[in-house]
């Protein structure tokens, strides 16, 4: 019915229009039973860097909305324009000029498109060996079908935080805000996300993965809904999570702290039981539970002048990754410099990360005698001063060892007592309530710490996006996390704090557009500007708000070039400014005219495709496709350009020991059949055709259908 109005709502004729428009009302005065909503005009995608052809759909750049025109000729720089809706015959024959310079192309869904992903910017901390994460600047609905190429049935997680629909100008269908006073806002955002939910189905691994989905009440019971005509095989689960436990006051409403999550779990996805049940309330025999805690004070309070007989050294083996010994407490007028410190060893003092002398949390003695009972450790000892963390149990868990209630299962290579403890593990219980899951405390002021002075609404808890995380891929340490509403980089920043913790190599794609808010726009607008001019795009929220702060995190400095302030709390305590050992890159997702692309230029545009599909390893490089073959130093696939170099080809193959994917070019399927069985099993093969374009061609009615 919604697309009916729209399209009644363009008829020139006010008769034909209000008598249309009757009919229309009778119509709906049907009513169904279960989840319907309305079926809207298709979404469109704005597409600048595409030239303005005669025959294109296009819209005029100033104009929101889905007001769309067919362009008839072009004369001297002036299109000559028709009214369309696409997808529909043309309503009116009205004949406008305008400039060509102020149009833009423009697809629906369903028009064929040619991707193509640009890099942008990168950083590298985890060396050669580690995967590299991605963020893309995109659509996140022409992202997930370029995905599909790489990653269909391979994803492991789905962590979505998708605009709640409050009617506050949040998002925007058809270039459009949509608010309160939409009549169709519960159908628009179905609309929406129920064509993104299906290609993310698509990408699921069905055998064993799940889907996380965030929302407020506003949608929660419509969402539902959605979910289980989607996913009629999943089991599904809803968790209420206190984010706000002050609440938001609302005259004559209850006042909220809370927002809900989806579990949509496929196959043999399973929560994982824990020590922690989510609740936030002390259980009996919480106080023997384990936990390693850091030696270092952290309050601002705890100076070394606060308590001189807790400032000393601590001297680290780093061959034996062990601590060697404890020094004795300093005065605060000796310089912690003339300290003498064992051969083979260094001095591990307690200090932040700019250098202020603060106090460990024992005296020597004490140190001392949890060493020699395996109550106090070092980790992370081969990175030397400033890395290594001095560790120890608590005395609440050393009597609960030393009585028997809690048992140990040996002791590692220091003589400290290992982590393997015989602890009741349970489920999480279905209502969260946990101080680290508070919005303000662990998401707008982490936000703040990490960028400085750059606003973003509401970002989520960096600490419960990782709990919801971890209940499914704790055991997976090389999984694949995809979060295509990716806001402020809320995930990938949690999934690198959960390969800190054990060691993983698990992977995110994070997919966000670069939308101003509405105020920025209308501002940006009245000096000129419009979307693709550079003081635009650096106000858009993946270029000042989701790059940043992945940036910040990753490498623990601010864009000012600052340490950053702050220290991460719960789970796994450092400073913020040690950042991760973590590799990402930063594309923009671009599309080509292929009319106008050169073949050379075509392949440099694919080859980030082509390092996405082998799995986002080594550093990526790139390739104009001007040799007979493509094999980059450091990545497992090659390319073979020139099908009549096969021969030398497999020779160059037989050299690399790692290549796992071979991209083959060649319009022949019996050539390519011969060439895949020639190389056998070791390798995966994929077929490209020489029109490059055409083999990561998406938005097809065949992409759209599934």
């Amino acid at each position: 019915m919604a697309r009916i109005e729209d399209l009644v709502a363009q008829i020139p004729d006010e008769r034909l229009k209000k008598a249309v428009g009757a009919e229309v009302r009778e119509l709906k005065k049907n009513k169904k039973f279960g989840l319907v909503f309305e079926e809207h005009l298709p979404e469109t995608v704005r597409l600048p860097k595409l030239p303005v052809k005669e025959g294109e759909l296009v819209a005029k750049k100033r104009d929101s909305g889905n007001d769309l025109w067919r362009v008839k000729t072009i004369r001297k720089g002036i299109a000559s324009l028709e009214r369309a809706v696409e997808g529909y015959p043309l309503l009116s024959e009205m004949g406008v000029e305008v400039p060509v310079a102020e149009l833009v192309v423009v697809r629906s869904f369903g028009d064929p498109i040619y991707p193509a992903l640009v890099p942008v910017d990168r950083v590298a901390r985890g060396g050669p060996d580690k995967p590299w994460h991605m963020l893309i600047n995109a659509d996140n609905f022409h992202a997930l079908q370029l995905l599909l190429y790489a990653y269909e049935g391979k994803v492991d997680v789905i962590y979505i935080d998708p605009p709640y629909n409050t009617g506050a100008r949040d998002w925007k269908y058809n270039n459009d805000y949509v608010d309160q006073n939409d009549p169709w806002r519960h159908s628009k955002w179905l609309s929406m996300m129920q064509k993104r939910l299906k290609l993310a189905k698509r990408l699921l691994n069905p055998l064993d993965a799940v889907l996380i989905v965030t929302i407020d009440e506003r949608e929660y019971q419509h969402l539902a809904l959605l979910l289980e005509q989607l996913f009629p095989e999943a089991r599904i689960q809803m968790v209420s999570s206190v984010i706000k436990p002050e609440g938001t006051n609302r005259m004559g409403e209850f006042s909220r702290t809370n927002e809900f999550l989806y579990f949509v779990m496929l196959g043999a996805a399973r929560v994982i039981p824990s020590s922690d049940d989510m609740t936030g309330r002390d259980r009996e025999g919480d106080s023997n539970r384990i936990e390693w805690r850091n030696l270092r004070r952290r309050e601002n309070t705890s100076i070394r002048t606060a308590r001189p007989n807790q400032f000393y050294a601590v001297f680290v083996d780093p061959v034996k990754g062990r601590i060697h010994s404890v020094g004795d407490s300093l005065a605060p007028d000796i310089d912690k410099a003339t300290v003498s410190i064992p051969k083979g060893c260094y001095a591990c003092f307690p200090l932040k990360p700019d250098g202020t002398e603060m106090l460990w949390g024992l005296i020597p003695a004490a140190l001392r005698t949890l060493l020699k009972e395996g109550f106090a450790r070092v980790s992370k000892a081969s990175l030397g001063p400033g890395k290594a963390a001095i560790q120890y149990l608590a005395s609440g868990t050393v009597r609960a060892i030393a009585s028997g209630e809690v048992q140990i299962s040996g002791r590692d290579d220091q003589g400290a007592v290992q982590g393997a403890f015989e602890e009741v593990s349970i489920m999480p219980k279905t209502t969260w309530n946990k101080e680290s899951h508070n919005a303000q405390a662990s998401g707008t002021l982490i936000v703040s710490l990490l960028i400085p002075g750059r606003n973003f609404p509401f970002p989520k808890s960096l600490y419960a996006v990782e709990d919801a995380l971890r209940f499914f891929i704790q055991n997976k340490p090389n999984a694949l996390i995809l979060d295509f509403f990716g806001g402020s980089g809320t995930t990938t920043h949690a999934v690198a704090r959960l390969n800190r913790q054990d060691g993983g190599r698990r992977r995110s794609i994070l997919i966000t557009n670069n939308e101003v808010s509405a105020d920025e726009a209308q501002e940006l607008q009245r000096k000129g500007l419009e979307p693709r001019d550079a003081e635009w795009e650096s106000l858009g929220i993946c270029e000042h708000i989701t790059w940043p702060r992945i940036a910040a995190a990753f490498t623990g400095v601010t864009p000012e070039g600052e340490p950053v302030c702050g220290e991460y709390r719960f789970t796994d305590e450092f400073p913020m400014a040690e950042g991760f050992d973590e590799n990402i890159e930063f594309f923009r997702l671009d599309f080509l005219d292929p009319d106008e692309v050169a073949r050379g230029d075509a392949f440099k545009a694919i080859v980030p495709i082509m390092w996405m599909v082998a799995g986002c390893r080594g550093e990526r490089e790139e390739s104009k496709g001007s040799t007979p073959w493509f094999i980059p130093k450091h990545s497992p696939f090659a390319v073979l350009i020139q099908e009549k170099q096969f021969r030398d080809f497999r020779e160059k193959l037989a050299e690399r020991k790692d290549i796992e994917w071979v991209f083959l070019i060649t319009d022949s399927e019996e050539n390519f059949g011969q060439m895949r069985r020639t190389l056998g099993r070791k390798y995966q093969c994929v077929q490209l055709y020489k029109s490059y374009l055409e083999n990561f061609r998406i938005n097809t009615q065949d992409a759209l259908n599934g």
